[in-house]
């Protein structure tokens, strides 16, 4: 709400100015005040044609055509200085206003026409070899700007439109887990359009340019939580399908611990408390509460592949994905954990292995020996595990069993996960926009969440009475769409399984494509040459 109001008072402010600028240049101050014309008598003080002023009409262009019209309407004031430049740019109604007040400011007529013919008169000056009327006219030269000055404005406009493109266009992602491995795999470098699924305008406005969430090397936050601005999504170009990858804002990241090793969402920790004693830093951080609260486009991103969209249910028998009861079709490089064993005399040839995409990321005791003793735990997929096999007579290959956890799987309450695994889940319905759920103690904790922080309500319950917002409450109805994303090496992937559904509100966008990849995230392991330019959204 803030920001909206900042926005309509440096309109109104603009608009002012505006009419106690026109009058030095011969337009009717009133026009400065009507919307519309002002833009349009704008742009013919600069030398734009009036139709020029449509493109203020087209999102995210029209950033860039105002910054260009306010700094040409200074310059058409004779302002030509990199600090009159600057001026304009941060703040236009200052600018305006300064040059209405300032009697030495006078118009000089439209700057673009003003200095095309600048310009063309030195060319023809170069071109009949004129050197004294040449030398003439780069000295007294009101529009050159010194190299250094070209330089900086350059970099400022590549870091402008690099942080806009990336902010509502097509931003860069590196995988950095191998909860995707096969599909997408760790060092892939992928460009991901968010256009597909709708822009999401920005919510955090105050931050550092091209930088997400952290500046690195002081591991310190990028940006100010507030002012900050709410939600809002344009038009989306496609629906979002179940099979399709997705990019998203970590749910559960919005209070987390950050260690060296990665983020963990505070409640991950109550329940998992052996996360402290492989991580010393992480034990460090819990004794002394030292979390990060981070704003919603702020959170992690995560890349899962979206398996049930809004209404559906999902369960997994025996590690088979049912949607709605019927059985889906699995992507051709999902990967399990098996155990392998290689008999004595078996010859293991790494180069095979690891032209079969085998190395020691997909080592689940995370060493580089992938076998010891003859024994391994592999993540590997369909494809792999017959290749292993064909390695020899007698060797073994075995899915590795997954035991219940049931507290460590949403909907963290044991009287529903009890007895289910990450191989054997479910079910679970995904909530959808509009829809309405009866709501009650026993189906409470799969909501709960979702009612309470991606929909901003108060949720309390008293005995065996739930009550939203001090209503009583026995059912509830949705206010957005709801997804359910899995990783495509299924033991390996902390996804929807391990923090439920993944907001409407949440989406980033669609995986476009890799343009490059190393070897397990490290160039010195060498490229990935044949991963280049493949797709991202498709089976690979």
């Amino acid at each position: 709400m803030s920001i909206l109001l900042f926005l309509i008072i440096s309109y109104i402010l603009l608009s002012i100015s505006l009419y106690m600028l026109f009058p030095k240049a011969g337009v009717s101050a009133v026009k400065g005040l009507i919307p519309g014309v002002n833009f349009v008598e704008w742009c013919k003080l600069i030398g734009r044609k009036p139709s020029y002023a449509l493109w203020l009409l087209v999102p995210i262009v029209n950033l860039f055509i105002f910054v260009g019209m306010a700094v040409d309407l200074a310059r058409s004031f004779g302002k030509y200085k990199f600090s009159h430049t600057a001026a304009s740019v941060i703040y236009a109604p200052a600018m305006f206003f300064k040059l209405a007040t300032t009697d030495s400011d006078k118009y000089l007529g439209p700057t673009l026409p003003a200095e095309a013919a600048y310009a063309t008169s030195i060319e023809e000056a170069r071109k009949a070899g004129d050197s004294y009327r040449l030398k003439q006219l780069e000295e007294k030269n009101p529009y050159k700007k010194s190299a250094g000055r070209e330089w900086v404005e350059s970099i400022v406009f590549a870091v402008f439109a690099a942080a806009f493109i990336r902010m509502f266009l097509i931003e860069a992602y590196v995988i950095p887990t191998p909860s995707m491995e096969g599909s997408l795999n760790v060092g892939d470098f992928l460009f991901v359009s968010k256009a597909h699924y709708g822009i999401r305008t920005p919510m955090t406005v105050a931050m550092i340019p091209l930088l997400h969430n952290q500046i690195p090397g002081i591991n310190k936050e990028s940006y100010l939580s507030k002012p900050s601005l709410p939600y809002k999504r344009l038009p989306a170009l496609e629906k979002i399908e179940p099979g399709k990858p997705i990019v998203f804002n970590w749910p559960v990241g919005d209070s987390v611990y950050i260690t060296g090793r990665r983020s963990y969402f505070v409640s991950q920790i109550k329940r998992q408390p052996e996360y402290i004693r492989d991580d010393r830093e992480l034990g460090t951080k819990v004794e002394k509460k030292d979390f990060v609260v981070r704003p919603l486009d702020k959170r992690d991103h995560y890349i899962k592949r979206c398996v049930a969209g809004p209404g559906d249910t999902i369960r997994i028998i025996n590690r088979q994905v049912y949607l709605n009861g019927t059985a889906v079709k699995n992507p051709k490089h999902l990967q399990y954990l098996y155990t392998v064993q290689i008999p004595p005399g078996v010859n293991i040839n790494t180069k095979r292995l690891d032209q079969w995409g085998i190395d020691d990321g997909d080592n689940a005791y995370g060493s580089k020996d992938l076998f010891n003793s003859g024994l391994g735990i592999l993540y590997l997929d369909d494809e792999q595990v017959e290749k292993i096999k064909s390695m020899g007579s007698g060797v073994l290959v075995e899915p590795y069993r997954m035991i219940s956890e049931p507290t460590k799987l949403f909907p963290f309450d044991t009287l529903i996960t009890k007895g289910w695994s990450v191989d054997n889940y479910g079910p679970v319905w995904i909530p959808k926009k509009d829809a309405t759920t009866p709501l009650n103690l026993s189906n409470l904790a799969f909501y709960r969440r979702a009612i309470e922080v991606y929909e901003n309500n108060k949720l309390e319950v008293k005995g065996s009475d739930i009550f939203i917002n001090g209503q009583k409450a026995d059912s509830y109805t949705f206010k957005q769409d709801y997804f359910w994303a899995m990783g495509d090496n299924r033991h390996n992937s902390e996804d929807s399984r391990s923090w439920g559904y993944v907001p409407n509100d949440h989406i980033v966008g669609k995986p476009l494509f890799i343009f490059f990849s190393t070897k397990e995230g490290n160039i010195r392991r060498g490229i990935n040459w044949n991963r280049i330019f493949r797709s991202a959204s498709k089976d690979l």
